[in-house]
């Protein structure tokens, strides 16, 4: 009798090599299918989150079940472009009734959109439990449509996939100027007489064709997520569209590759559900990081701003001091400072620090005063506060009272070009509603020591 052979449990590394090698020509076929739906679901699914219609992606995808099911139910078979144009026909039926129902009814479109869905999804779960009790070939798998189920793709599946996401993202490429000016501004693409009904019904159909392919990787529940969490991901990287449908596209490859991966290496790991779950961490890692409206950076450009008020208002406290001051006072302590600006103690001591430190306030044994730079900043901030408070009185019709919280705040925002339409609006004011000089553009240019 032969000894038994343990056989070693293979690595992570082997794996990971085993999947690129693509020794199994199935790996090479969904990862290959996921991509292509992973960016095509993702640059038709941004039209529809920038129409803000982010959930008829989700309704769609329901309202696909009870077709799949019917045309299985009449053909006997599980034919890839069977199964298709069952479940394109159902979800056009879905998409008439959430578009017709708000038209003709008191129903709003969100109702519309739930009662489309559950009703679609009630009746395609009513007719997958009836073909389970049916004594028919090929109805094993039919309920993996409802999460989705990579590794029983055939080759015709992503065929089929293939077909149908080259066509979205050539369409989308040929039709993009028109679909952007639908997205953003409807009223406008009607009144150049553009065919705006038949654009949107494109739109829709390319909509219905994305969810219907994915149905078979991402299933049912899922196939909103793949439409819409690429496209809320590169809102935060960039503003242009074409960018962003670019960005959508590489995130849902990228989401596609990781999944693939994640579910070959672990098989007991699905790849929809797993593609997913990485199309969610990217949208976490591009709120929080994204360099231009990611979260940390919004903090850290409000930390900075908070500081920057901080320091002005010392700064104009300063200029106060000296303004009032009848014998040529220059330097102030902090009992000066604080009784005319409310301020903690520690924080005054902290941003007269960071003052010195830049050169704008000097310290001696009498308190702290303004340097020459220090002085010019004082001033300009003074003469912007002074013309808004006018502008607000005059203009606003604000009482003397009222304009002063509202210019502390605005003074800080100023630019140069709205300091000057603020002069030309109030005719070369010389002071403000309280009787307080405001400086002149030659003061401030020219600084006082």
């Amino acid at each position: 009798m032969e000894a038994f052979t343990l056989l070693q449990p293979t690595s992570i590394w082997d794996n990971l090599l085993a999947f690129w090698r693509f020794e199994d020509m199935n790996v090479l076929w969904v990862l290959v299918g996921s991509i292509l739906l992973g960016m095509s679901a993702s640059v038709i699914g941004a039209f529809a989150f920038l129409r803000k219609r982010s959930l008829i992606g989700d309704a769609l995808a329901h309202a696909a079940l009870p077709g799949v099911m019917m045309a299985f139910l009449l053909f006997q078979t599980r034919d890839p472009l069977v199964m298709f144009l069952g479940a394109a026909g159902s979800s056009f039926i879905g998409f008439f009734l959430i578009d017709w129902l708000p038209k003709n009814t008191k129903i709003k479109p969100d109702a519309a959109l739930a009662i489309t869905l559950s009703f679609f999804f009630a009746l395609g779960l009513m007719l997958l439990s009836y073909i389970q009790g049916l004594n028919v070939e090929n109805k094993s798998g039919l309920d993996k449509i409802l999460f989705g189920q990579a590794a029983a793709m055939t080759q015709d599946d992503i065929r089929l996939l293939g077909y149908v996401a080259i066509t979205i993202l050539i369409t989308v490429a040929l039709f993009f100027h028109k679909l952007r000016l639908i997205a953003f501004n409807r009223t406008y693409a009607i009144t150049i007489g553009m065919a705006v009904n038949r654009y949107e019904l494109l739109l829709a159909l390319l909509i219905v064709m994305s969810v219907v392919v994915g149905l078979q990787l991402v299933g049912v529940v899922l196939m909103a997520a793949v439409l819409l969490t690429p496209i809320a991901a590169a809102r935060f990287w960039s503003g242009e569209l074409s960018h962003m449908l670019i960005l959508s596209a590489i995130l849902g490859a990228l989401s596609a590759i990781i999944s693939t991966q994640i579910s070959y290496m672990a098989p007991a790991m699905p790849t929809g559900p797993w593609m997913v779950v990485s199309l969610s961490i990217l949208f976490i890692l591009s709120l929080l990081f994204a360099p231009q409206k990611g979260l940390l950076k919004r903090f850290l450009e409000h930390k900075l701003l908070r500081q920057k008020v901080a320091e002005e208002n010392i700064l104009r406290t300063l200029y106060k001091l000296v303004e009032r001051n009848k014998v040529d006072q220059l330097d102030f302590n902090h009992s000066d400072i604080q009784a005319l600006r409310s301020v903690p103690t520690e924080i005054l001591q902290k941003t007269l620090k960071t003052l010195c430190r830049k050169q704008l306030i000097e310290s001696s044994s009498k308190g702290f005063r303004l340097t020459k730079s220090g002085l010019d900043l004082a001033t300009q901030l003074t003469r912007r506060h002074r013309l808004w408070e006018n502008y607000l009185n005059e203009h606003a019709e604000l009482t003397p009272e009222q304009v002063h919280n509202q210019a502390e705040r605005i003074e800080h925002i100023l630019t140069d070009s709205q300091e000057k339409q603020l002069q030309a609006e109030l005719e070369n004011a010389d002071s403000d509603p309280h009787g307080n000089p405001i400086p002149s553009q030659a003061t401030l240019t020219g600084g006082k020591s």
